[in-house]
């Protein structure tokens, strides 16, 4: 698409101020129709010219980070080449990922911004782009304006150049702490267990005693030492910690200006890099009405990112969670016990009913742990103070909510669940807590 510039239409439009002048010096007019006759001839000249430059030779590169986190800024750098033997200027749009906000805001398009180059020269753009948001997506195309020799017209075109872009939730919450593995155990006060000769983790070798039994004897060490050497075990403490969660309508309700999903992602991140870090293999289980994604349990820093990605791209969604059908699926999958983590909400035990039913069953193979996020707006409805008929009604019916929500858990305590009720703010930290407190008294 060839479109005039800003100053041939400000030259037109002086050429259109002068056409009185014909009516009072009639030998003005041939003269006023040669000019305006001159000015389009020149503005198709330079669009001829602008034309003849195919935009895909202008393609430029784009350097950016595999993955954003929510909050944190990080720059993307382009490097622009000029083909041709004489200077252009160029004006960009490009199309960016919603979970990106570009330089100058403008949602989704950014601003426009100028690009100068010299003839046969190369440019190099370094823009900041801010997370908002958690999620997976490709955007990128570029519309580009391309401005012809005499700087009468613009060619706008399009620029293929895709870019997928994953943002990964808030890790400075979800990831509080990123110390070595074994200082992060010896802070939360837990020690490996040695008792010789059980278990299957290799922990030493030792000279042999009587009454030892014949398989654990190592006949190369025997070799090479000239005694007889016994390997000696230590108990293994790897288990398996698969974290469900609901994406379902229990939490896509938003909770100051946030919805309690995210808070749950943050949790059952968290959880995954502790359970990472002591060593535990971890998996996840992603369901709404059906199982949206599925991670067999796997260990170390492969299985986290491997969470990590799957988790930002979960998108919440307005049905009814289908407890029987996760729960079946992962029976089906998972046999060896776990530390199984349920991130969802109740609000009464009719409501809840299913995931009552489907929480209590995974006793006593597996140790369940079903972590609800609260809701605050409505905690605080409760406490306040009703200014009018209408607001009392709003205060009762949030207390009898509160109240039917409190059975449901204490229903699920009683079927032998352990239960974290937590504050959106605050379940990452407690959730963790919760797990290194069970891994310090060998529950799990």
């Amino acid at each position: 698409m060839i479109l005039p510039t800003r100053s041939w239409f400000l030259v037109a439009a002086g050429l259109a101020l002068l056409a009185p002048i014909a009516t009072l010096r009639p030998e003005a007019a041939l003269l006023l129709v040669g000019a305006d006759l001159l000015w389009i001839a020149g503005f198709l000249a330079d669009a001829w010219r602008a034309a003849g430059a195919p935009l895909g030779d202008l393609t430029p590169s784009r350097d950016a980070p595999p993955a954003f986190s929510v909050g944190r800024p990080l720059p993307v750098v382009y490097r622009w080449r000029n083909p041709w033997n004489r200077p252009l200027v160029i004006r960009v749009r490009e199309e960016v990922s919603a979970s990106l906000r570009p330089p100058g805001g403008g949602g989704g398009g950014g601003e426009e911004r100028q690009v100068l180059l010299a003839a046969g020269g190369s440019a190099r753009e370094e823009l900041v782009f801010v997370p908002v948001r958690r999620g997976k997506e490709t955007a990128g195309t570029m519309h580009v304006r391309v401005r012809g020799p005499w700087g009468l017209a613009w060619r706008q075109g399009r620029i293929a150049l895709p870019w997928p872009v994953t943002v990964y939730p808030r890790l400075d919450r979800a990831l509080p702490s990123l110390l070595p593995p074994a200082r992060r155990r010896r802070e939360a006060g837990l020690r490996s267990v040695r008792r010789p000769g059980e278990g299957r983790l290799f922990e030493s070798l030792r000279e042999w005693v009587p009454d030892d039994d014949s398989r654990t004897i190592d006949w190369k060490a025997t070799a090479r030492r000239g005694k007889v050497m016994v390997r000696q075990y230590e108990d293994e403490r790897r288990q398996q910690v698969l974290l469900v969660l609901d994406a379902g309508r229990m939490l896509t309700a938003v909770s100051d200006d946030r919805p309690r999903l995210e808070a749950a992602i943050d949790a059952a991140l968290s959880l995954a890099a502790s359970a990472a870090d002591h060593d535990d293999d971890i998996g996840l289980l992603v369901f709404t009405d059906r199982v949206e994604r599925y991670l067999r349990p796997a260990r170390g820093r492969r299985a986290l990112r491997a969470i990590m990605d799957a988790l930002a791209a979960v998108e919440g969604r307005l049905v009814e969670p289908d407890y029987p059908a996760a729960f079946a699926y992962l029976a089906a999958r998972s046999r060896k016990r776990a530390f199984t983590v349920v991130f969802t909400d109740v609000i009464d035990r009719t409501a809840s009913e299913a995931l009552l039913a489907q929480a209590g069953a995974l006793r006593p193979r597996h140790l369940p742990l079903a972590v609800t996020i609260r809701d605050p707006a409505l905690e605080r409805l409760v406490l306040d103070r009703p200014a009018d008929v209408e607001a009392a009604f709003w205060r009762a019916a949030a207390e009898e909510l509160l109240l039917a929500r409190a059975e449901a858990l204490a229903e699920m305590r009683r079927q032998g669940v352990l239960v974290l009720d937590v504050a959106p703010g605050s379940a990452a930290r407690e959730v963790v807590a919760q797990y290194e407190r069970l891994k310090r008294t060998g529950r799990i």
